[in-house]
């Protein structure tokens, strides 16, 4: 193959409908998420069996969805800019630059949406950190053939729960910090401060992202087949692999007092780094998802529109709905009369008298959606009008 052409088609990409839907589902859901992280009058884990209830725990489970579909998408969308003319060294240069911006947006931009400061002492580095580092990898993968690029991702999904035995406390110094075996095992796989998104196997999934891309390229009749039926085999082969209880996941389910707890236990599989049974249960229903978007396309809705808008600027809406949540939360505090101080600083430690019940965080999350569609509507026609410009692919 030539790396002076496209690599893979010189006939017109169609334009995928259902990506923008997913993508757009992913962003109102990470919302969700954020809201309630944010808002919640609950100071403990939503996935702490002993102290949720069934509501919370899908409210912060169905939202597990949001990180890998985003990240596996991002290496679909790069697939799909090669087929529409990019040259392989364009390709990777894109990549690259737009990894590493988005780098510089997490220790810049998100972080003072966190936080409302610029106090570093506190730095986390989360899944804007994860996807840019994981582009930066890709632009160097894209030079493999496909098959090389789908066997990297496929194996490191699937092996690098090998690698949970290890222990950043083996390689601590007498004073307490990391040596640089720790440090890299942070990097790569151990989730603790600053980096609570290592990157393995965060790459592996932009990776097999960028290898499934062909399928999209199938004739829909086709390409829902192939979708329905890769997305069936991989719940099935998360169902199986948790009933073994053996490999895939630090946290083994276990039989709780109620059936219905029994089956929480069995779906809360480990995030921080994101398991091979994680990543199973929530990318098999992610292509089911983008094959029954498919039939979206032809009717578009209100609630279509709408995701459309969102999954169109994904970047744009991420950072907007950061700081529109925190600053809902400064204009709550001040309405309540309250001292808005412990809220421009890490926001880790919640006032013990803040906080809202459940369907209030709802209420919120759907305020602030609606209140970014007309902003995110806008920016979307921007991008329409300079497609072609320096900044587009940036956000």
């Amino acid at each position: 193959m030539s790396t002076t052409n496209s690599p893979y088609t010189s006939a017109p990409t169609p334009y995928i409908v259902s990506v923008d839907l997913l993508r757009g589902l992913v962003m109102v859901l990470m919302a969700l998420d954020h809201v309630r992280w944010f808002f919640t009058a609950d100071n403990f884990s939503p996935t702490d069996l002993s102290r949720t209830d069934a509501a919370l725990f899908f409210t912060r489970w169905v939202t597990h969805f949001c990180a890998p579909a985003f990240v596996f998408l991002a290496g679909t969308s790069a697939f799909l800019s090669a087929t529409r003319g990019l040259t392989r060294p364009q390709l990777a240069r894109r990549l690259f630059t737009r990894g590493l911006w988005l780098v510089f947006l997490e220790v810049t931009a998100v972080h003072l949406a966190w936080n409302f400061n610029l106090d570093y002492s506190e730095l986390a580095l989360g899944v804007i950190w994860a996807l840019g580092w994981s582009m930066v990898a890709l632009a160097a993968l894209v030079y493999l053939p496909r098959w090389a690029i789908a066997c990297t991702g496929i194996g490191m999904i699937a092996a690098h729960n090998l690698l949970d035995g290890l222990q950043l406390d083996s390689f601590r110094a007498l004073d307490g910090s990391l040596q640089w075996q720790g440090w890299l095992l942070n990097v790569l796989h151990v989730p603790d401060s600053p980096i609570s998104f290592p990157l393995i196997p965060w790459i592996g999934v932009m990776a097999a992202g960028y290898a499934f891309g062909p399928i999209l390229l199938m004739p829909p009749g086709r390409r829902q087949q192939w979708l329905l039926a890769g997305g069936t085999a991989i719940i099935a082969a998360f169902v199986l692999l948790r009933l073994y209880n053996g490999y895939g996941d630090a946290r083994p389910w276990a039989s709780q007092e109620t059936a219905l707890f029994t089956l929480l236990s069995f779906l809360n599989t480990s995030k921080y780094p994101p398991s091979l049974l994680f990543l199973l249960m929530t990318l098999g229903p992610t292509l089911i998802l983008l094959a029954i978007f498919e039939h979206r396309q032809a009717r578009h809705g209100s609630l279509s529109r709408l995701l459309i808008v969102f999954g169109r600027v994904p970047l744009f809406f991420y950072l907007l709905h950061l700081y529109a949540i925190h600053g809902l939360v400064i204009v709550f505090a001040i309405a309540m009369n309250r001292n808005i101080e412990p809220f421009l600083a890490s926001f880790e430690a919640f006032p013990s008298w803040w906080g809202f019940s459940l369907p209030a965080v709802y209420l919120v999350w759907i305020a602030v959606t609606l209140l970014l569609y007309p902003l995110s509507r806008w920016f979307a026609a921007v991008k329409a009008r300079h497609k072609d410009s320096w900044w587009t692919p940036c956000i």
